[in-house]
C-alpha cells in the first residue's frame, strides 16, 4: 500500500487539527507537551468503557490457574485502551444508540478489538525474545514459549467469541480479515530483518497490517453496527487507517527519542531487533552516502552472526544518537501531521458533537503523546 499522495486541507480540518480543542463541549486537561489529556476525551464513553474492561477481566474460574492469573494481570496492565475507545466513539458519533442490543454489540466489539490487540502482544513478544513490555515484565519473561504461544492463542480464541457475540456476519468477517491480516504483517516484518536496503513501501505495508488494520476494524465494525450509511462507513474505515498509521508513526519515533524508564526498553530496540522504521529510512535518505550506512549496518550484523555482539550493539547505539540529531525525526513526525490531517478531514461529514470532538482530540493527543 503506498502512502496516500498529500492532500489539500479543508480550512476546518486544519483549524481543528492546528489549533487546540477548546472548541469541545468537555473541559480537557493539557499534557506539559499541550496535548490534550486522552482521559478526559474519553469521558463521553466512560461508561461504555467501564463495560469493556468488566468484559474483558470476566475471567471463567474453570480456567486453568496459571493462565486465569497471567490473563488478569496482562488485562489488568491496562493501556490506553484506544481501539475499544474509537468503536465506543465511533457507534454514537452520529446520535447514541438507544438499542440495548445494538450497544451490547458495540461493547462487544470494543472487547474483541483490544482483546486481538493484546494477544498479539503476547506473540510478539515471544518472536522478539522480549522479557519486558513499559518497563514490566512479560509473560514470555515468566513462562517459556510454548506456554506463552497457547497462551496468546487462548486470547485469540476469546477475541473471536467476542467478536461472535456482535451477532453481524459482516463484522465478524471484518474481525478474521483483521488477523489475517494482522499475521501477514508479522510474517512480511520477520522477511524484512536485518534487510537494510529494503523499500520504505515495505514499512507502509507493515505498519497498516500490524496496527492500522485493528483501528480499521474498530471504526468500521461500529459504524455498521450503528447502521450508519455506507458512505460513512467508508469514512470511519478511513479514518482508523489514517489515525492508525500516525499512531505507529509516532510509537517508532519515540522507540528513537524516548528514554529507557519512559520506554521500559532500550532506545532504538525495532533497529536493534533489525525490524527498520519511518526515522530510519528518512536519515537514510538525508544522508549523503546511504550505501555506507547499509555496507556498516551488515557488517555489524554479520559480526554478531559470528558472536561479536558488541559490534553491532556499539553501531546501532551511534546510529540511535545521530539519527536523534538528524532531521529525520521531524521529517517522520511530520508525516504523522499529514496522517492525522486526513484523519479529521474523513470525520468532516459528521455531526458536531462530543463525539466527534473527541475522535479529533485524539488525533492532536496521538502526534504530541510522549508515551
Amino acid at each position: 500500500m503506498l502512502i496516500p499522495p498529500p492532500v489539500t486541507l479543508s480550512p476546518t480540518s486544519r483549524k481543528l487539527m492546528d489549533a487546540t480543542i477548546g472548541q469541545t463541549a468537555f473541559e480537557t486537561t493539557p499534557q506539559s507537551n499541550g496535548a490534550p489529556d486522552a482521559t478526559t476525551l474519553f469521558a463521553p464513553i466512560r461508561p461504555g468503557l467501564r463495560q469493556v474492561e468488566a468484559k474483558l477481566r470476566n475471567v471463567d474460574s474453570a480456567l486453568f490457574a496459571p493462565l486465569a492469573d497471567a490473563f488478569i494481570n496482562l488485562i489488568g496492565s491496562g493501556g490506553k485502551r484506544l481501539r475499544p475507545a474509537l468503536a465506543l466513539l465511533t457507534a454514537e458519533v452520529n446520535g447514541a444508540l438507544q438499542d440495548p442490543l445494538r450497544y451490547n454489540a458495540v461493547i462487544a466489539l470494543a472487547a474483541a478489538v483490544e482483546m486481538l490487540h493484546t494477544a498479539t502482544l503476547v506473540h510478539d513478544d515471544v518472536i522478539d525474545g522480549a522479557l519486558l513490555r513499559r518497563g514490566a515484565p512479560t509473560l514470555n519473561a515468566q513462562w517459556n514459549g510454548i506456554s506463552t504461544v497457547l497462551a496468546g492463542n487462548y486470547l485469540f480464541g476469546t477475541a473471536a467469541r467476542f467478536s461472535a457475540e456482535t451477532q453481524s456476519m459482516r463484522v465478524i468477517e471484518i474481525f478474521s480479515d483483521t488477523l489475517r491480516i494482522i499475521v501477514d504483517g508479522e510474517l512480511r516484518q520477520l522477511k524484512d530483518r536485518y534487510n537494510f536496503a529494503q523499500d520504505r513501501e515495505n514499512y507502509y505495508q507493515r505498519i497498516f497490517a500490524k496496527t492500522a488494520s485493528l483501528f480499521c476494524a474498530a471504526t468500521q465494525g461500529a459504524a455498521i453496527l450503528a447502521r450508519l450509511p455506507e458512505t460513512r462507513v467508508d469514512d470511519l474505515y478511513q479514518f482508523g487507517y489514517n489515525f492508525g498509521v500516525a499512531f505507529q508513526i509516532v510509537d517508532d519515533i519515540l522507540d528513537f527519542t524516548g528514554d529507557d524508564a519512559t520506554l521500559g526498553k532500550p532506545a532504538g530496540s525495532d533497529l536493534r531487533q533489525g525490524t527498520l522504521t519511518l526515522p530510519f529510512f528518512h536519515y537514510l535518505q538525508q544522508h549523503p552516502d546511504a550505501a555506507s550506512v547499509i555496507e556498516m549496518l551488515e557488517a555489524a550484523q554479520a559480526a554478531a552472526d559470528d558472536g561479536d555482539s558488541a559490534v553491532w550493539d556499539a553501531t546501532v547505539t551511534t546510529l540511535v544518537y545521530e539519527l536523534r540529531a538528524s532531521a529525520a525525526i521531524e521529517a517522520a513526525r511530520e508525516e504523522a501531521r499529514t496522517f492525522l490531517h486526513r484523519a479529521v478531514d474523513n470525520l468532516a461529514a459528521l455531526p458536531d458533537n462530543v463525539f466527534r470532538h473527541s475522535l479529533q482530540g485524539l488525533c492532536e493527543f496521538v502526534v504530541k503523546r510522549t508515551y
